[in-house]
């Protein structure tokens, strides 16, 4: 029964008071709606549209946004009541803790892992990418040998973009809240300025058929089918509306980031009221900005013509209808949009580890507090190099699909969480409530759990491994070290 221990909302929330594991509250809900935006708003828009748009859904790219947009929303409305409920940071493992019990909240932290740490070494690895085109033919041209690991012996540019970052986090919250406005208003600006001059240009034949007629897509074999194929035999397809769903499953991980802001409800200076706005605003934001920018260029560039390998659709868009200039701009924004998804992916791999660290699933060192810039300056730094590593010496193409997996599967968690400790704790104040309990929580999970089998078999097989490595690492620290298994620390925290 120890697996199935959960931590009174009570004791978590005590702990947050704990001088030594005391964070600083210097995040409003203008704060936390910039960082949802600012974690969420980077390579979905500057390079998902055009991949969505040229394979499957044509000019109904901006539907399969809105689906996705809808999938996400039902989470958020999820992650809103558990943030405004549980102001502690940790996110999706500290909700499963107080509900699901400790086996699968050490999981679920596990499994953050691959979302937030892994992500934010391949989304470096991409940076390096835009730095070293901008900088080709000048004097600061970088070296092929340590551009990037495809044809380098390491990618400097991203273990040094990491580190950087990893200092501004160590010094404050509210340093790198200031950074992520200022970059935040950049690329939201070069979005707004696409879609200002681009619909202009728009061509309505470019908008017709808006839903292309169904083709057969090649499907994937073996191990690169979708789960869901190889399950059901269900081939996938091209255009239609088949398409524009098969898109929404594509496009989806673009909304993923919102979740981070929930890593940082014990910053925040009234969690109660500023989390759910935040989560809820964010993703409104990104949504309106996903649409009217697929629009657009769908319309001001044929489908059919759009390169799906193109990184960089937007300014290509722009360039091809005779404005060079604007388009140096939007790549100039796509990438600064991408130092601070970086930044955020960080932070919040580190608040989930902090929160673990508290527990004694991890080693305590880790949850120390820096006495001057109260963060967690330990984990932090840890966190930081070895991710700067990963992003230098690793191929993490691979590593980055398990991203999806791994975030869907806290998205489902969450959902039942919510009703779990809505039956178990009904006593408990909370200041935002999911509505339509229990069926919106409900379909929020089934949906989740629809978009995971479309992941291909061999992502299946990783995630697996991955956890399995967690347990094997559970089973041989985290339990034994954990708070709740010490006789004295379940007295004291009675």
């Amino acid at each position: 029964m120890s697996l199935l221990r959960t931590k009174p909302i009570e004791a978590a929330i005590s702990d947050t008071l704990e001088p030594e594991h005391r964070l600083k509250k210097n995040l409003g809900v203008l704060d936390l709606t910039v960082f949802g935006v600012g974690v969420t708003i980077g390579g979905g828009l500057f390079v998902l549209t055009g991949t969505v748009a040229a394979s499957y859904s044509g000019p109904a790219v901006s539907v399969s946004f809105v689906l996705a947009a809808v999938a996400c929303a039902l989470a958020a409305l999820c992650y809103a009541e558990f943030a405004s409920t549980v102001p502690v940071a940790g996110s999706a493992y500290t909700f499963s803790y107080a509900t699901l019990g400790e086996l699968i909240a050490w999981m679920i932290g596990w499994d953050l892992i691959l979302e937030f740490f892994v992500a934010a070494a391949a989304v470096a690895g991409g940076w390096s990418g835009y730095l070293a085109t901008a900088l080709q033919g000048t004097p600061l041209q970088i070296p092929k040998a340590v551009a990037n690991t495809a044809e380098g012996v390491m990618n400097l540019p991203a273990g040094l973009l990491i580190l950087a970052l990893t200092g501004i986090l160590v010094v404050g919250i509210k340093l790198s809240s200031r950074i992520n406005q200022v970059a935040v208003a950049i690329k939201v600006g070069v979005a707004v300025v696409f879609v200002l001059v681009g619909v202009f240009l728009v061509k309505a034949s470019n908008l017709v058929p808006f839903v292309p007629a169904s083709q057969p897509r090649v499907g994937a074999s073996g191990l690169t089918q979708p789960l869901i194929q190889a399950i059901f035999g269900l081939q996938p397809a091209t255009f239609g509306w088949a398409g524009v769903a098969g898109g929404a499953a594509v496009v989806f991980f673009a909304f993923i980031g919102f979740d981070v802001v929930a890593t940082t409800a014990e910053e925040a200076h009234r969690p109660q009221h500023d989390m759910p706005r935040g989560i809820i605003g964010s993703l409104a934001i990104c949504t309106v900005l996903y649409v009217a920018v697929s629009l657009v260029l769908t319309g001001m560039e044929s489908f059919r013509r759009i390169n799906p390998a193109d990184s960089a659709p937007l300014a290509t868009a722009m360039v091809q209808a005779g404005h060079p200039a604007l388009g140096r701009l939007i790549a100039v924004g796509a990438a600064v949009g991408i130092i601070v998804v970086v930044m955020i992916l960080l932070l919040g791999q580190t608040r989930v580890a902090f929160a673990m660290a508290r527990d004694g699933l991890l080693p305590e060192g880790f949850s120390r507090v820096h006495r001057r810039f109260r963060t967690p300056y330990v984990i932090t730094i840890v966190v930081g190099v070895a991710a700067a590593i990963l992003a230098s010496f690793t191929s993490i193409t691979v590593l980055a699909e398990l991203v999806n997996v791994g975030t869907l599967a806290a998205f489902i968690l969450v959902s039942i969480g919510v009703l779990i400790l809505r039956r178990t704790r009904p006593d408990l104040p909370r200041a935002f409530r999911t509505p339509f309990v229990p069926v919106l929580p409900i379909v929020s999970a089934l949906v989740c759990f629809y978009l995971m089998l479309n992941l291909a078999v061999e992502t299946w097989i990783r995630f697996v491994v991955w956890m399995a490595i967690g347990l094997c690492i559970y089973f041989a620290y985290s339990r034994k070290h954990s708070h709740l298994g010490q006789p004295s620390e379940a007295v004291q925290k009675r």
